[in-house]
C-alpha cells in the first residue's frame, strides 16, 4: 500500500459523514428544529477524526516530509491552499460549536447559523477531498522513493496507534480542570 491509501480511506469515511449531516439538512429544514447532540456527534467526527487525525497525518507527516524537497511551484501552491482549507475547516467546526452552544440555551437564531455552518462543510469537504484525491497525492508521491513512500506509511500507522491515547487523555485532563 502507498502512504496516500490510509488518507483516501479516510476521505471515503468523510464523505459518509458528509452524507449524513445531507439528510441531517434536509430534516433541520423540514422541521425547523436540530438535534444538538447530532451536531456535538458531527463535531466530534470533525474535530477528531477528520482534522486532528487524518489533517494531523497530512500536515504533520506527509507536508513536512514534502517541505523538505523541492516542490514544483504548483504543488508548492496547492499544498499551502490545502493548509489553508484546514484552517477554514477547523474555523468553521468551531463556529458550529458556538452556534449549537447557542441553540441549547434557545437562541432562536442559531438555528440558521447551525445549517449555515453545515451547509458549509457539506460543500466544502468534497471539493477539498477532490483536490488531494486527484491532484496533490499523486502529484506528491513523485517527489518519493519506494522505501520513502513506506516510511511515512509507516509513520501514519504510528500516529493512528497513538491517537486514541492522546484523545482520551485530552478528555480526563478537561475534565479535572473543570
Amino acid at each position: 500500500m502507498q502512504a496516500r491509501g490510509p488518507l483516501m480511506t479516510e476521505h471515503r469515511l468523510i464523505e459518509r459523514m458528509i452524507s449524513l449531516i445531507k439528510h441531517a439538512l434536509a430534516q433541520i429544514e423540514s422541521t425547523r428544529k436540530v438535534d444538538p447532540v447530532f451536531v456535538d456527534t458531527a463535531v466530534d467526527f470533525f474535530r477528531v477524526y477528520a482534522d486532528r487525525t487524518h489533517h494531523g497525518k497530512e500536515e504533520d507527516i506527509l507536508f513536512r516530509e514534502l517541505s523538505k524537497r523541492p516542490l514544483s511551484d504548483e504543488d508548492q501552491r496547492v499544498m499551502k491552499e490545502l493548509i489553508e482549507e484546514h484552517v477554514f475547516g477547523r474555523q468553521t467546526t468551531k463556529a458550529l460549536v458556538d452556534a449549537n452552544a447557542r441553540y441549547r440555551t434557545g437562541d432562536a437564531s442559531a438555528l440558521a447559523d447551525i445549517s449555515g455552518k453545515l451547509r458549509t462543510l457539506v460543500e466544502f469537504y468534497p471539493k477539498h477531498i477532490v483536490k488531494e484525491d486527484k491532484v496533490f497525492f499523486p502529484a506528491s508521491r513523485t517527489y518519493f522513493t519506494n522505501e520513502e513512500d513506506q516510511m511515512v506509511l509507516a509513520e501514519f500507522w504510528e500516529f493512528d496507534r497513538k491517537m486514541i491515547h492522546e484523545k482520551y487523555k485530552s478528555v480526563v485532563e478537561g475534565l479535572q480542570t473543570q
